[in-house]
């Protein structure tokens, strides 16, 4: 089970932490990622963190914002937003994946095809 919390209402510039309660998954063997879906728009993979190290991937367009990791010992996986734009806007997702040979290009690429778990997601508004 994926349960998302931290999502809410901020300004332009401010930050967020969201977090993803990931029940029942192994961090050595799932890759936890996050996706954003605005209105009108495809769902769009942000991060991921995967394997024994946590070795995260970014999207260019959250690059250098946002900071992906996780806590073992929670089971939690986090997303560290800053210098937040009114286009962050959107509802935002974890999912998780297997990794393995059919998932392991599709995870780097931030695929949501190559997610099978899916939590419900969490409001974030940024106003200009």
């Amino acid at each position: 089970q994926l349960v998302e919390s931290g999502g809410g209402l901020v300004q332009a510039g401010g930050s967020l932490r969201l977090s993803c309660a990931a029940s029942g998954f192994t961090f050595d063997d799932f890759a936890i990622a996050w996706f954003r879906q605005a209105p009108g728009k495809e769902r769009e993979g942000l991060s991921c963190i995967l394997g024994s190290r946590g070795t995260t991937y970014y999207a260019a367009s959250v690059k250098g914002r946002f900071t992906i990791s996780r806590d073992n010992a929670k089971g939690t996986v986090y997303l560290q937003m800053n210098s937040l734009k009114p286009e962050d806007t959107a509802v935002y997702y974890c999912a998780a994946t297997v990794v393995g040979p059919s998932t392991y290009y599709g995870v780097l690429d931030l695929a949501a095809e190559a997610f099978d778990y899916w939590g419900r997601g969490t409001q974030v508004t940024v106003s200009s």
